[in-house]
């Protein structure tokens, strides 16, 4: 090993808005003090209850990804487990997170286990049924 995972950052242009949406979405708190980051406008942190730290940086020409159109490809994106995808599904749009486009069924023919979303900044996410 190498190192351990400090946080996953995401670009975004308003740092403190986004770190809030998904404390809403995750639990957790924005900004809590840690000596591994200051915090400014810049630059805001949410620390999850499960110890996974995501940090928000203010990016003033932040152009979001596009899905699926791989010429703005998503870049990354997070896979949040859920018990039950329409109540998360209703309680994330809630909150201001945009459905994407989703296939309408799986290989099996089942409907799919997971829905894509983007957050207000644009970023895909995806609730995954647990």
């Amino acid at each position: 090993m190498i190192g351990r995972l400090q946080c996953v950052v995401l670009d975004c242009t308003a740092p403190t808005e986004l770190a809030e949406f998904y404390a809403a979405l995750l639990g957790g708190s924005v900004d809590r003090p840690d000596p591994r980051w200051s915090l400014d406008a810049d630059w805001a942190t949410l620390h999850t209850p499960g110890g996974m730290v995501l940090a928000f940086q203010r990016v003033p020409d932040h152009r979001p990804p596009q899905w699926p159109d791989p010429a703005h490809p998503q870049q990354f994106h997070l896979d949040i487990g859920v018990a039950d995808l329409n109540e998360a599904e209703r309680q994330a749009v809630a909150l201001g997170a945009n459905p994407l486009p989703r296939p309408s069924k799986e290989d099996s023919g089942a409907e799919p286990s997971w829905r894509v979303y983007a957050d207000p900044a644009g970023h895909p996410f995806c609730l995954v049924q647990e």
